[in-house]
C-alpha cells in the first residue's frame, strides 16, 4: 500500500483484511476502531502521555487493539507473559510503574487486589470501560506512532529489568520501519504469528506487517501440524520461528502440505543445531530460511540461507548501521577466532537504560557499544559465531564448559524438542553440569540414554551429571529459555 500505519490504512481502505484468528476476520477499520475505544477507555481511567500500561493477554486480535490503544495516548506498553505467577506479575507491574493493567480473563489468576493498590485500574480487555467507548481517537497526535514497549528481560541472574528508551514523540505519519524494509516485507504479505505476542520478536514482526497493510494470521497456541495447515490454507508468505518450532515441524508429515507460498522464515532467540537447520531448509522453499542474532536490547547480525550454507553455524555479519566487536575483559578488541564478549554498536535513537537499575546499565555499556553478556567470536570474514552467555559458563574442575555446545548435541536427538544446560554447585568440582529437557510427546524419559547419546560426540567432562524432564521449558519475554528459574528449582529441591 502507499500508506503506512493502522490508522492511515483504516482511513484509506477500512475493509482491508488485517487479522485472521480461528478463521474469524478483523478488518483494518475494525482494528482501528477497537484501538480507539481502548484508548478512550484508558483515558477515562486517567492514563496520560508517558504513563506505562501493562498488557497481559494471550494471542488474540485484542492484543493489537490494546497495544495501539495504549499508543494513541502517547503511553508506553509493558508486555507481560500470561504464563507468569501472580508474584512475578506483581513485581513487573510494580517495578515498571504501570498505572493500569489490561488482562485476559482466560489467563492464570492475578495477584490479590491489594497488591495493585497504586494502580488506577485493573481491566479485563473485554471490560465495558474499554469496549463501550467512541470509535474515534481521543486525539490525533499519535496516530502514526508504532507501539513503544518497555520489554522486560531477565538475563540469567536477578529479577527481570525493563528496557527503557526515550518516550515517543507525536507522529501523525508512520515512518519507514528500517527492519521491515531490510527483510523486504510488504503490504501483500500474509504473516503467521506462531509465537506468543508478548515475546519481543513475534510481536514486533507481526506489528511490522500491520504497519504495511499486510495480513497477520494469529495462532492462539503453536501446533506444528496446524501451522502447516494455516500456511497452506492462507498462502502464508512470512513467519518468525524458533528452533523448537522447527523440531516440531520436522516431526510432522510436512510433505503433505503446500508450503510454496512461503518466501521468508526468520528465526532467532536460541542456537539452531546445524542438523536441524539443514533439515528445515528442506521443508521450506529454497532461499527462505533466514537467521539473525540480537536481543530485546537491539539487533546485531543477520545471515541469508546462501551465506549460512557457506558458514554453517554462524549467525551472520553485522546488520546495516550496526557494528559488532569481540572484546576481552579489559575492553580490548580481540582478533578473529578468539572467544570474548560480544559488543553491539546500536543505531542512533536505539540507546536504552535498564529501568531502576543504573548499575546494570553501566555494566552493559562500553562507550557507544552494549553487551548482554553473550560470548562469541568473529571469523576472518566478519561472521559471528555464538559460544554462550558469560553467566551461563560452567567452570568444572577449572575447565570451561559452554552449555550451548551441550544443548545443541542434546537437541539433535530425535526425541528432544529443546534443552537447557547450566551449572549447579558441586563440592568437589566447583560446578557440575545439569540439564533440563523437553521431549516430544510419548518419548521415553531415559536420562542415561540421552547422556550416552551426547557422550558419543562430547568429552566426558562436558556431559550432564543429571537430567530433569519437563513438559515445556519456561521462557523469557525474548523467547530464550528462562534458565534462572530452572536453576532455582534445582537448587530449591537440593536444599
Amino acid at each position: 500500500m502507499s500508506v503506512r500505519g493502522i490508522a492511515a490504512i483504516a482511513a484509506a481502505a477500512p475493509g482491508r483484511l488485517a487479522l485472521l484468528c480461528d478463521d474469524e476476520p478483523t478488518t483494518y477499520g475494525e482494528l482501528d476502531a477497537a484501538a480507539n475505544r481502548i484508548a478512550n477507555g484508558l483515558q477515562a481511567v486517567g492514563v496520560r502521555r508517558g504513563d506505562r500500561v501493562a498488557v497481559r493477554l494471550r494471542n488474540r486480535p485484542e492484543v493489537f487493539a490494546a497495544w495501539y490503544g495504549v499508543t494513541r495516548l502517547g503511553a508506553i506498553m509493558v508486555p507481560i507473559s500470561y504464563r507468569l505467577t501472580p508474584a512475578e506479575v506483581a513485581y513487573m507491574v510494580t517495578d515498571s510503574g504501570a498505572v493500569t493493567l489490561i488482562h485476559d480473563d482466560g489467563a492464570p489468576p492475578l495477584p490479590a487486589a491489594e497488591t495493585f493498590a497504586d494502580l488506577r485500574a485493573v481491566l479485563a480487555v473485554d471490560d465495558a470501560v474499554l469496549a463501550d467507548q467512541p470509535a474515534q481517537p481521543p486525539n490525533r497526535d499519535f496516530l502514526g506512532n508504532t507501539v513503544p514497549r518497555m520489554q522486560y528481560t531477565s538475563g540469567t541472574t536477578g529479577r527481570p529489568k525493563g528496557i527503557r528508551r526515550a518516550a515517543p514523540e507525536p507522529a501523525s505519519e508512520t515512518p519507514l520501519w528500517q527492519v521491515a524494509e531490510y527483510w523486504g516485507f510488504s503490504g501483500e504479505d500474509v504473516h503467521l504469528l506462531c509465537g506468543p505476542a508478548y515475546h519481543t520478536a513475534p510481536g514486533a514482526y507481526a506489528e511490522m506487517h500491520l504497519v504495511l497493510g499486510g495480513v497477520v494470521v494469529i495462532m492462539r497456541h503453536f501446533d506444528a501440524e496446524s501451522s502447516l495447515e494455516l500456511i497452506e490454507r492462507h498462502r502464508v508468505t512470512t513467519s518468525h520461528m524458533v528452533p523448537a518450532n522447527f523440531i516440531r515441524i520436522l516431526e510432522c508429515d510436512w510433505r503433505r502440505h503446500d508450503r510454496s507460498s512461503v518466501r521468508k522464515i526468520l528465526h532467532a532467540a536460541a542456537p539452531c543445531p546445524v542438523s536441524v537447520k539443514r533439515a528445515i531448509m528442506e521443508v521450506f522453499p529454497p532461499g527462505s530460511v533466514h537467521e539473525y542474532y540480537g536481543a530485546s536490547e537491539g539487533l546485531a547480525t543477520a545471515i541469508s540461507p546462501e551465506e549460512w550454507l557457506g558458514k554453517p553455524g554462524s549467525v551472520g555479519r553485522a546488520y546495516p548501521g550496526v557494528s559488532v566487536e569481540i572484546l576481552d575483559d579489559e575492553g580490548r578488541s580481540l582478533p578473529p577466532a578468539k572467544v570474548g564478549t560480544i559488543y553491539i554498536g546500536t543505531r542512533p535513537g536505539r540507546e536504552f537504560e535498564y529501568h531502576n537499575d543504573p548499575e546494570k546499565t553501566r555494566a552493559a555499556w562500553h562507550g557507544s557499544m552494549f553487551t548482554v553478556g553473550d560470548l562469541g567470536w568473529l571469523d576472518e570474514d566478519g561472521y559471528l559465531f555464538i559460544a554462550d552467555r558469560r553467566t551461563d559458563l560452567v567452570i568444572s574442575g577449572g575447565v570451561n564448559i559452554y552449555p550451548a555446545e551441550v544443548e545443541q548435541r542434546l537437541i539433535e536427538h530425535p526425541d528432544v524438542v529443546d534443552a537447557a544446560v547450566f551449572g549447579v554447585p558441586d563440592e568437589r568440582m566447583g560446578q557440575r553440569v545439569h540439564a533440563v529437557v523437553e521431549l516430544r510427546a510419548g518419548a521415553p524419559r531415559d536420562a542415561d540414554a540421552l547422556i550416552a547419546y551426547a557422550g558419543a560426540v562430547l568429552a566426558d567432562f562436558k556431559l550432564p551429571r543429571a537430567i530433569d524432564f519437563v513438559d515445556e521449558l519456561p521462557r523469557e519475554p525474548n523467547g530464550k529459555v528462562f534458565k534462572q528459574r530452572l536453576r532455582d528449582d534445582v537448587l530449591a529441591r537440593r536444599s
